[in-house]
Parts: C-alpha cells; sequence; structure tokens
C-alpha cells in the first residue's frame, strides 16, 4: 500500500498517552512517530507548518491526461439526446456528464494552482496527439454518431465500458508509480475515480446484457 502523509483520529487511544494537547471537542491530529516509535498530538497550528507532499511528474501527467479523458466522455454522453430513445441510457448519460465536467473543472484549479500547463479539454482532436487508454479514435467516434436507436445503445455502452476501462489503467499506473499519489488531493481523486468507474461499468455491463437478450 503506498504511503501518504495521512493523520487518523482512530490512532488515538494508542498514541494519546505520549502528549494530551488536542483542544476540547476536536479530533486530535496525530503525527506518526519514528519507526518503533509512538505518535505524537500535535496543535492545528504546528500541522499547518508541517512539509505537505509535493507533487510529482506522474501526477502532473495523470490529471493533464484524465482531462482529455473526461472530455471525451462528455462528447460521447452529449450524443445521446438525438440517438436514443432509453430514459436510463439518458440517466445515465446525465450522471456521467456531471460528475466529469466538474471533475474536469477540479483538475484544471489544481494544474493552475501548482504553476503546471493546462491542456485544452479538446486537445485530443489535434492532429497526432496521443489517446489515453480506452479512449476512441475518431473513426470509432464517427461510427458512434453515425448510429441511432438499440444500435446506438449497444455501441455506446461497449465503447463507453472500455473508455472507463481505460480510466482504472491510468489509476493503476499512477499509484504503482514511485512518489506518485503522495498528494492528498491526487490521492483522494484518483481512489474516487477508480470506485466510481468501477461501479459505472458493473451498471452498463448490465444494462448491456439486457440489451443483448
Amino acid at each position: 500500500m503506498k504511503i501518504c502523509l495521512f493523520w487518523f483520529a482512530a490512532v488515538a487511544a494508542i498514541t494519546a498517552p505520549a502528549c494530551r494537547t488536542a483542544e476540547p471537542g476536536l479530533p486530535p491530529i496525530i503525527q506518526p512517530g519514528a519507526p518503533g516509535e509512538p505518535g505524537r498530538i500535535i496543535a492545528p497550528a504546528d500541522a499547518a507548518k508541517l512539509p505537505q507532499p509535493a507533487r510529482s511528474a506522474a501526477d502532473v501527467t495523470f490529471m493533464q491526461g484524465m482531462i482529455g479523458h473526461h472530455a471525451q466522455a462528455i462528447e460521447m454522453t452529449g450524443l445521446l439526446e438525438t440517438r436514443t430513445a432509453s430514459n436510463d441510457m439518458k440517466k445515465l448519460a446525465q450522471r456521467i456528464e456531471v460528475s466529469q465536467a466538474d471533475e474536469i473543472r477540479m483538475m484544471r484549479e489544481w494544474l493552475e494552482r501548482r504553476g503546471a500547463d493546462v491542456p485544452a479539454e479538446h486537445a485530443h482532436h489535434e492532429t497526432g496527439a496521443p489517446l489515453m487508454p480506452g479512449m476512441l479514435t475518431p473513426e470509432e467516434m464517427r461510427r458512434l454518431a453515425a448510429a441511432t436507436g438499440p444500435a446506438f445503445d449497444k455501441l455506446f455502452l461497449e465503447y463507453m465500458i472500455r473508455h472507463h476501462e481505460g480510466a482504472l489503467v491510468m489509476v493503476t499506473k499512477l499509484f504503482s508509480t514511485p512518489g506518485a499519489a503522495q498528494d492528498p488531493d491526487i490521492y483522494a481523486f484518483a481512489s474516487d475515480v477508480d470506485a466510481d468507474q468501477r461501479m459505472e461499468i458493473s451498471r452498463m455491463a448490465a444494462m448491456l446484457k439486457e440489451l443483448q437478450k
């Protein structure tokens, strides 16, 4: 498991005897001790002065790549408005669009705050632009746009499942890179992406199974 700088109030019962300076009514902030040594409770003002985990090149690459990945998913959901009659498909598309639009804004802000380059959301349309794992090629997007009705629904689900699986590949690569995801914001976001995409893959797989009956 990746080691991150997190403090858990749950360990207070173990470390509290070392120092009892927590403010009344607030959960204590525990600074882990050295290997074999107990942690200690520190004041919020002291916690704010502690060095924060630095962003890594892998963190920046992940956020930059995921912006384009999410942007294409929103392009895909935009096709449902005129190509499907299924309310279930439209509800699925709405959930994907809302969540991923919010996450794009968050990723852009994260990059801006750290002085990193913020890619255009549709940079993947540029000639020769690399595609992130799971993303559709221009030909596949044209094929999806040309479909309608149940044929569109089936193709959309197949493509979006693959698209989501690509996001899982990106998260796995991030977490397996030494020094990456030490930033609490990155760790929390990537973990949420993994959980959300897995849940939606299961939902879409069930919908696809119904269509294939």
